[in-house]
C-alpha cells in the first residue's frame, strides 16, 4: 500500500471520526481502513488515535500527523493537475463546502463550472461555519460559500469574494393558490409580527439560526419555535403539511418556487442584509481548478445568475 493511499485513509478517519464509515467513504472493508491506521502509527512509533470499543479520538500526536498528511496530499493534487492540465484544460478534483442554507446557489456554481470546464471533478459538502473554516485552514477545503462576515479574526489566512447579500423572507401557506407556483409578496412583515406565529426554525447550533435570533431580538422579542431542526428540507416541507411557517434566506426559497401552496414575505423591521461570499485559503500557489473557479466567481455572468436566485428575487405579485 502506498504511503498516500495510507494518508486517504487518515484523512477519512479525521472527517468521519468514525471507523466504519470512513472505510465506506474508501470503498474498503473496515479491518484495512484500521490496519492502514495501525501501519502508520507503526511508521511514526506513536498513537494516532484514542482507541475504546469504537474511535473516540485523535491524540494529540494524530493531529500534528493529520495536518501534516493534508499537506502533502494537497501537494500531490497540485502535482498531478500540473502534469493533467493545459492551460485552457485544467483537470482535477475542487472540493466545495458550503453552509446548508447557501447549498442551492454552491449547487449551480458546481454544475456551471463542470460544465465549462468538463475536466473538473465536484466534491461538494453541505458543512457548518466552523467546519468551513477549519476546512480551509487544514486544506481540506479548496473553497467554501459562507457568511464571510465571520471571518474578521482570521484575517490573513483566508481570502474572501463577496458574491451577494441575503435577504430573510417569512415562509407560510398562501391563503390562495398562486398562479404557477410560490407567491412572493412585496408588502412586508414585521420580525415581531412574525414571532406571533408558530414557527419552524433551525437547531440554535446553526449560524443561521443566529442570525435569524439576532434580528428577533432587535424587534424586541424572543422567538420560541414550536418546530426545530438541522435540516434545511425540513423547513420547507413542515410549512407545506403543518400548520407553522418558517424564515428563510432567499436562496432558499428559490428552491420552493414551484410550490403554488406557499408564499414568501419579506421581512423588515430590522432589514437583514447578510454579505455571502466565496472564501479560500491565501496561497501564492492556487490549484488550477481553483483558479478557473475563482474566475468564474468573479465573471458577470455567474454574479447575475446568483442574484436572480437570492435577494430579493423577482416576479413578485
Amino acid at each position: 500500500m502506498s504511503l498516500f493511499t495510507s494518508l486517504r485513509y487518515l484523512a477519512a478517519l479525521h472527517e468521519h471520526r468514525h471507523f466504519g464509515r470512513a472505510a465506506q467513504a474508501c470503498h474498503i472493508t473496515q479491518p484495512a481502513l484500521s490496519n492502514a491506521i495501525r501501519a502508520l502509527e507503526e511508521e511514526f512509533g506513536t498513537a494516532i488515535v484514542k482507541r475504546g470499543r469504537s474511535f473516540q479520538s485523535f491524540t494529540p500526536e494524530g493531529e500534528r500527523i493529520y495536518e501534516t498528511a493534508q499537506r502533502v496530499l494537497h501537494e500531490q493534487e497540485l502535482l498531478l493537475q500540473d502534469l493533467k492540465s493545459a492551460a485552457d484544460r485544467p483537470v482535477g478534483t475542487l472540493t466545495l463546502g458550503a453552509v446548508p442554507s447557501v447549498m442551492p446557489i454552491a449547487a449551480r456554481f458546481a454544475a456551471m463550472l463542470q460544465a465549462r470546464h468538463p475536466g473538473l471533478t465536484l466534491v461538494l459538502r453541505s458543512l457548518s461555519s466552523q467546519d468551513i473554516e477549519s476546512g480551509l485552514e487544514d486544506l481540506s477545503l479548496d473553497l467554501a460559500l459562507g457568511y464571510t462576515d465571520r471571518l474578521k479574526a482570521r484575517v490573513g489566512k483566508i481570502a474572501t469574494l463577496d458574491q451577494y447579500t441575503e435577504h430573510y423572507f417569512l415562509l407560510r401557506r398562501a391563503s390562495k393558490p398562486g398562479r404557477g407556483g410560490l407567491r412572493m409578496l412585496t408588502r412586508p412583515l414585521s420580525w415581531q409580527d412574525a414571532c406571533l406565529l408558530p414557527l419552524c426554525l433551525l437547531t440554535p447550533d446553526m449560524h443561521n439560526r443566529a442570525i435569524v435570533d439576532a434580528a428577533f431580538k432587535q424587534a424586541g422579542v424572543a422567538v420560541q419555535p414550536v418546530i426545530q431542526t438541522n435540516s434545511i428540507l425540513t423547513l420547507g416541507l413542515s410549512v407545506l403539511v403543518g400548520n407553522v411557517s418558517s424564515v428563510l434566506p432567499g436562496a432558499l426559497v428559490d428552491v420552493l418556487r414551484g410550490y403554488p401552496e406557499l408564499e414568501a414575505v419579506p421581512l423588515r423591521e430590522p432589514e437583514v442584509l447578510t454579505p455571502i461570499g466565496f472564501m479560500h485559503a491565501i496561497t501564492d500557489r492556487p490549484s488550477h481548478t481553483l483558479r478557473v473557479a475563482l474566475d468564474m466567481a468573479r465573471s458577470e455572468a455567474w454574479l447575475q445568475h446568483a442574484k436572480a436566485h437570492t435577494g430579493w428575487l423577482d416576479e413578485r405579485v
